[in-house]
């Protein structure tokens, strides 16, 4: 019996419960997926990496597994000035992204030279039964000190009977030098399954990080 085995043995009660000193680096080193295990909420599906794209696609991973999805964005970056982050639904695989949506956003914003601050709803930036691409972020710049972050919820993707509800924050320094947190959520009008999401700017290129967590089930 080695000393990773004998540890872990030493460690176990009489009614087989692992005990905390039993579980270290060694003993759970071959282990690759705690999908199953009870814990931790957020599991990490997959992570891509815009490098001058001009779209990002998640085509698996969005499935009855969890009850629920986020995406987290990390320093998004579009390579054109004063543009906007958006994203659209599939319920193909990727074959098209044109689900229709309708959605509702406002945000907050407050400038670098503290003279301007607002909260409102921005209409414009609504969808009313629209197929388009919605947008999560506005006014996005593209020098360094510009990026954006944030996440975006789906709920229930795979559902065959209800709507695809999806909430989204994101903060960013904008093109003009606020900083604005935008506000939107929304649902997919359809009772198909969505399995896929795509992301892309408005015009233009972009660089960052995209990270897909599913929702462990209770």
């Amino acid at each position: 019996m080695g000393s990773i085995t004998r540890s872990l043995a030493n460690n176990i009660t009489t009614s087989g419960v692992i005990l905390p000193a039993g579980i270290t680096n060694s003993s759970v080193s071959a282990v690759t997926s705690f999908a199953n295990a009870s814990g931790g909420t957020l599991i990490l599906l997959s992570t891509q990496t815009a490098s001058n794209s001009a779209t990002i696609s998640f085509t698996s991973g969005l499935n009855s597994t969890y009850d629920a999805y986020e995406f987290k964005f990390i320093d998004i970056a579009p390579r054109t000035d004063n543009v906007d982050f958006t994203f659209n639904m599939s319920t193909d695989s990727g074959s098209n992204y044109n689900v229709t949506k309708t959605t509702t956003f406002f945000n907050a914003y407050h400038d670098e030279a503290d003279t301007s601050t607002s909260l409102g709803y921005q209409g414009g930036n609504d969808l009313a039964q629209s197929t388009a691409f919605h947008i999560i972020a506005t006014a996005m710049g593209n020098v360094s000190d510009e990026s954006t972050a944030g996440n975006l919820q789906i709920f229930n993707p795979s559902s065959a009977t209800y709507v695809k509800h999806f909430i989204s924050t994101m903060t960013k320094n904008s093109y003009n030098n606020y900083c604005i947190n935008d506000f939107t959520a929304g649902y997919g009008n359809t009772t198909s399954a969505v399995n896929a999401i795509q992301f892309k700017m408005s015009s233009g290129n972009f660089d960052g990080i995209i990270k897909l967590y599913g929702l462990k089930k209770s």
